[in-house]
């Protein structure tokens, strides 16, 4: 009999910690109200959570800038509250990952401090890549790459040497060429593990190593969080694949002590699907995002494009396919597919159901961001006063600007801060939340069968209960349709299809569907919607 492998078509859940549900009245979210909202993701029907950074941070970048690997910021709780937290989550059959920052560091990290301490020459200083400047006096950078988040990716210290950082200047890149690196991350690793954690989510998994060189660039502006225009020398260095291996090797020595099989989830940004399915052979990463649907067009043709070039170069291999629409650094899809009108309605809702929908009958694994079960818009309106993104305060511009998709989640009530905090008088949320959030507020979408927390809920339960789904034999059948509608069959008989356009078309297959993500009656496909039907095929 085959084994089944509990990643492999898993739905995961990503909660922002910040922005999840707050217990102290401090307007951030926190590990103890992770935990108050466990049941209702156990409701909704995940399988697990990925949780933010809640490491001991300068919060430069809201806990992606990592001071200390192995202890909880005194803003999310303590190592005991994390502790309540696993077990809580093991009685409701819930896994948790973490997500851990191997690429870099906070500038406060002590191995980082110890550096700029140690001055030029200084061994302390080889854990990370310093260099001398170039032109008169070193006052120019070592090389001309650019940072993810704008500006230089090299900072001079005031002993005049250079040190690099592909994100922000608070956030030094590690080297990974020094032997303590990967070894200390081997270590904090145990550290979790020895918690009982069930995996990691590895941001930047495809960077790590730069050019031994530090060459300059052939294109020193390309935008690498654009994933075709990443710098090749300072991501995808082929040496990431043996750190993989490692970590692989660690997580499979404790499935053999217990049988729980823990996973690693790689946040990798490549060109192409056939560089993307070289992170998950059967002896590195378990899964890594496939960023390609998030990033398509609301189109047909996209969309069979991206889903075939998947199912061909990384599932052809024999591994998982990871779907993701939405994460923490994304405008959220109700929003990219279309003006939002009140109420969860308009063209980008009802677009943003049906691309539910389909990726949660595709084949593999799927992650869901906080607040897309409740048709959440990205928050667009936000002033230049309240915004926190190290993004916008490096480059001045709002193009990329994420805190629009990351404020705190709507639970009740008819005003901020809609249930996320306490009912301390005159608290405000971290970053402020619109008054529509009402109608968005997940009291509300549980009473309401129509919304789109139900629509994820009878998803996620179809998803469970028929073989057709989830992994199930790992393939898909595309059929032959109308222009603008994708439709394919799921093992025996489950077929999708996704009317791209607005007017009504006529069903690939009769009857009244299993599912859809709104009113459709039975041998029609409205507009802009999705649909599931079992079929005799």
């Amino acid at each position: 009999m085959k084994r089944h492998h509990w990643w492999r078509d898993a739905v995961i859940y990503q909660v922002y910690v910040r922005s999840f549900l707050d217990s102290t009245g401090d307007g951030v979210g926190d590990l103890a109200g992770v935990r108050t909202g466990l049941p209702y993701l156990k409701k909704l029907g995940v399988d697990g959570v990925w949780l933010s950074p809640f490491y001991p941070s300068p919060q430069h970048d809201h806990g992606y800038d990592v001071a200390n690997y192995r202890d909880v910021d005194p803003l999310f709780g303590d190592l005991a509250e994390f502790d309540l937290l696993m077990a809580d989550a093991r009685r409701l059959g819930l896994r948790i990952l973490l997500d851990i920052v191997p690429n870099h560091c906070s500038s406060e990290h002590p191995w980082f401090r110890a550096a700029l301490a140690a001055g030029a020459g200084g061994e302390e200083r080889a854990r990370f890549h310093f260099a001398e400047g170039r032109g008169p006096d070193g006052a120019e950078p070592p090389n001309n790459w650019h940072a993810m988040f704008g500006g230089p990716a090299w900072t001079r210290t005031d002993d005049g040497q250079w040190y690099l950082h592909m994100f922000t200047p608070e956030q030094p890149d590690w080297n990974w060429r020094h032997p303590e690196i990967p070894a200390e991350f081997e270590e904090v690793l145990r550290f979790w593990l020895d918690r009982g954690v069930d995996g990691f989510r590895i941001d930047v998994a495809a960077g790590l190593f730069k050019h031994p060189e530090l060459p300059d660039s052939d294109d020193p502006e390309a935008d690498a969080r654009t994933r075709d225009s990443v710098n090749p020398l300072a991501w995808n260095q082929p040496e990431v694949h043996d750190v993989w291996r490692r970590w692989r090797a660690v997580c499979e020595e404790y499935t053999a002590r217990d049988g729980r099989e823990r996973l690693l989830v790689g946040e990798v940004s490549v060109p192409t699907a056939r560089e993307h399915a070289a992170y998950v052979r059967p002896d590195e990463l378990h899964q890594a995002f496939f960023f390609d649907l998030l990033g398509a067009p609301w189109d047909a043709d996209a969309f069979r494009k991206v889903i075939s070039e998947a199912m061909r170069d990384i599932a052809g291999t024999g591994s998982t396919l990871t779907w993701v629409l939405n994460n923490h650094d994304q405008v959220r899809t109700v929003t990219r597919y279309g003006e939002p009108a009140p109420g969860g309605s308009g063209l980008g809702a009802a677009r943003a159901r049906a691309a539910a929908l389909l990726m949660l009958a595709l084949p593999g694994a799927a992650y869901i961001y906080q607040g897309e079960e409740l048709g959440l818009p990205e928050v667009v309106d936000l002033p230049d006063d309240v915004l926190t993104d190290p993004v916008f305060h490096r480059t001045g511009s709002r193009a990329r600007v994420r805190d629009g998709c990351r404020v705190p989640l709507p639970w009740s009530g008819q005003a901020s801060p809609f249930g996320f905090t306490t009912g301390v008088e005159g608290v405000k949320t971290w970053l402020p939340q619109p008054d529509y959030f009402a109608e968005y507020a997940t009291e509300r979408a549980l009473a309401d069968t129509r919304s789109f927390w139900h629509l994820y809920r009878d998803g996620l339960q179809l998803r469970a209960s028929l073989p057709q789904l989830g992994d199930g034999d790992g393939t898909l059948r595309w059929l032959d349709t109308e222009p603008g509608v994708l439709a394919f069959a799921r093992g025996d008989g489950l077929v999708c299809a996704v009317n791209f356009g607005t007017a009504p078309t006529a069903a690939p297959v009769p009857g009244t569907p299993l599912l859809a993500s709104g009113p459709c009656p039975a041998g029609e496909l409205p507009g802009s919607t999705a649909a599931w039907w079992l079929a005799d095929l």
